[in-house]
């Protein structure tokens, strides 16, 4: 089944956020527009490492003028129960003419016949600079790491590590 592509000239607000238990957690990003909520799972690698990326592509823009640590926190994250699809790859570009960052989200297909979904998010640098902030705090929220291999310990084993042994 095909999804339809997004395609949006503006997003109202861009989150991330995650549901269940820590070691188990499922990771999104949540963007909406107009009263449409598009959610879509991600790994939390994709998380951290989108929000670093994110990241170093401001660094080399003109400061944002509003504070993003406010946004970041009026931003909610909505429960999507289930996802509008699994992220497969994700890109950004800039457009300098009206400002915008655009993350460019595709969906995982596992069927090479099959045509995944595209979205495009185009979003102003206040709510990338917000959703760096809130990315950066939800994957440091996670299991603490092992003090030997630096690996997430299990906190339903009291914390213990298989390289404790």
């Amino acid at each position: 089944m095909e999804r339809p592509e997004i395609d949006w000239d503006d997003t109202d607000t861009f989150t991330v956020g995650s549901v269940g238990p820590a070691g188990r957690r499922v990771f999104f990003i949540q963007a909406r527009r107009d009263g449409q909520v598009v959610s879509l799972k991600l790994e939390k690698q994709q998380v951290a490492g989108l929000a670093e990326f994110l990241n170093g592509i401001m660094g080399d823009l003109p400061p944002v003028d509003g504070p993003a640590t406010d946004l970041a926190t009026e931003t909610a994250f909505e429960d999507p129960v289930e996802a509008d699809w699994v992220v497969g790859s994700l890109g950004v570009t800039y457009q300098q003419s009206a400002d915008r960052l655009v993350l460019i989200a595709e969906e995982l297909v596992r069927d090479e016949d099959l045509i995944g979904a595209q979205a495009r998010f185009p979003m102003r640098r206040e709510l990338v600079a917000a959703f760096i902030i809130r990315a950066r705090q939800l994957v440091a929220a996670g299991r603490p790491p092992c003090p030997w291999c630096s690996a997430p310990l299990d906190p339903t084993v009291d914390g213990w590590c298989p390289c404790a042994n």
